[in-house]
């Protein structure tokens, strides 16, 4: 049972992955600077940037799509992740 909630948990990381790749692609579109060295450890400030430029660009307020895509996958990834290592 263990082995799915971490395949479940891998599945969640590399989605999350796909997301930040996709908000760091918007965010280069709009001529911010990608640092692709250090992208692990600005991925937080980029989904940041991403949420306050598409909540201005919305009429409504909200974020866009990736930035749901991006929190939703990582948190289930932690929770998977938890649940798989206290089942094994």
């Amino acid at each position: 049972m263990s082995t799915f909630f971490l395949g479940a948990a891998l599945v969640s990381i590399v989605w999350g992955i796909i997301a930040a790749i996709k908000i760091a692609s918007f965010l280069s579109e709009r001529g911010h600077k990608i640092s692709f060295v250090f992208f692990r450890l600005m991925i937080i400030k980029y989904v940041h940037d991403y949420q306050v430029i598409t909540s201005s660009e919305n009429e409504n307020g909200h974020a866009g799509p990736w930035f749901y895509v991006y929190i939703t996958a990582m948190n289930l990834a932690l929770i998977f992740a938890v649940i798989g290592i206290i089942l094994k």
